[in-house]
């Protein structure tokens, strides 16, 4: 009687997961959780706002973020210019939306190009060993040791300053921190069983390590991927705010907060600077929200 009453719930089971319904129940674990985060759902909200708002800046203002007209400086919100003029009296509206999409590519692209090659670097080098681990260790140790405003310096010294430049710089700095967390999950990964099974069956190196072993090691990456997102929109922030990132005929989120070096822009022009250091705030918060969630979410003994 026993058996045979557990013959039907395992009937019931296997018609239940041909059907489908046992994988909509129990598949994206991973999904439910993140969307059961209420921090994460306030962060997604926040950033696609953001980042919906910077794209399609065209369609909400006409205002031409470069424009200067004298007649109009250091205007305070009114309906024509929702958040002020500046000193030369461009909107300031237009140009937080506007700089969004350079800060945003700043950040995000950065963020992006650091991984892979730290991934792709970090993944091979660990999971294959030897020599060519060694070497790539201390390369890493090597970039990872020069502070940021020591290459910006170095860099604005020698070819000036531009976008291109500041990227390179983050991509210098920051592809090591993804390597090395790569590399200590293949360490921890390449010695499962299931590698041992694939290396048995003769497979390739690459194939073992890309298509096998890094999906496996994905979680801790893309969380990785927004902490570090935030820290280079932060980064470009200050820099710009020296003088030493952007140029300043480019408008971005640290080239708009850099007339708050004036304590007389402080006191009485508040809205020059106030409304980009909100939303500079905001999207640091959502993207490290999100990352938040990503990191409960993908962690396996968080798993419920």
């Amino acid at each position: 009687m026993v058996s045979r009453s557990l013959n039907k719930k395992f009937d019931k089971i296997l018609a239940r997961e041909e059907a489908g319904n046992l994988t909509s129940k129990t598949g994206n674990r991973s999904l439910r959780k993140m969307m059961n985060n209420r921090l994460a759902i306030v962060g997604l909200i926040l950033f696609s706002i953001i980042l919906f708002t910077a794209v399609f800046a065209p369609l909400i203002t006409s205002a031409d973020p470069m424009k200067i007209n004298l007649r109009n400086m250091s205007q305070p919100p009114s309906w024509e210019h929702w958040f002020g003029t500046d000193k030369t009296g461009r909107d300031v509206l237009a140009r937080v939306l506007y700089g969004g999409r350079v800060s945003i590519l700043v950040g995000l692209g950065s963020g992006i190009i650091s991984a892979i090659i730290g991934v792709l670097i970090g993944a091979y080098t660990g999971y294959k060993g030897g020599w060519l681990d060694v070497i790539a260790l201390r390369v890493s140790e090597l970039f990872m040791s020069f502070p940021q405003i020591i290459l910006v310096l170095l860099l604005v010294s020698i070819i000036g300053q531009s976008l291109i430049n500041l990227m390179i710089i983050f991509v210098l700095t920051g592809w090591g921190g993804m390597y090395r967390m790569a590399r200590a999950r293949m360490l921890s990964l390449r010695e499962e069983e299931f590698v041992q099974a694939l290396q048995s069956f003769g497979l390739s190196t690459p194939v073992i390590c890309y298509k096998h072993i890094l999906p496996n090691a994905l979680g801790p990456i893309m969380v990785n991927i927004t902490l570090s997102t935030a820290a280079f929109i932060l980064a470009e922030a200050g820099l710009s705010f020296l003088g030493l990132g952007v140029p300043a005929h480019i408008p971005t989120w640290g080239n708009i907060l850099n007339v708050a070096q004036e304590i007389r822009v402080l006191q009485n022009y508040w809205w020059m600077w106030l409304p980009v250091g909100a939303v500079i705030s905001l999207f640091v918060l959502s993207v490290n929200f999100i990352g938040d969630g990503l990191r409960d979410a993908t962690d396996p003994s968080q798993q419920g």
